[in-house]
């Protein structure tokens, strides 16, 4: 088996689990490898005794498959938010709108909209 660990259904337990290589000493001389599963610690005495790999499930879906972006403004809309506008004035009890002085949310719009020279609320 390739690798230091292969997923497998083990014959002893019944589970799905991975099977593990554990080196095996004869004092601090490496004697040889032995292969267990991980779930139960069952050993199995060869190698050609474990059981199969699980082989990879094949892959159903591609990009194509995949969900459009949504969008939910146009890029002109998202830029004539209050939040954008010169005139939005922002403190901590409400937001106001300095040219129609009047109380407004961030996300509102208007028809007099001037852009934010600052670059602040971008």
């Amino acid at each position: 088996m390739a690798g230091d660990s292969v997923k497998a259904i083990c014959s002893a337990c019944g589970e799905k689990s991975f099977l593990k290589r554990v080196p095996k000493y004869d004092g601090f001389k490496k004697v040889g490898e032995l292969l267990k599963c991980a779930a139960c610690g069952h050993e199995f005495a060869a190698e050609s005794e474990a059981p199969a790999p699980l082989k990879p499930r094949p892959s159903i879906f591609d990009e194509s498959d995949a969900p459009r972006a949504i969008r939910v403004f146009d890029e002109d809309e998202k830029g004539r938010l209050c939040r954008y506008c010169r005139h939005f004035i922002v403190n901590p009890f409400t937001q106001r709108c300095g040219r129609h002085q009047k109380v407004v949310e961030a996300t509102d719009s208007c028809s007099d909209f001037e852009a934010s020279s600052s670059g602040m609320e971008r």
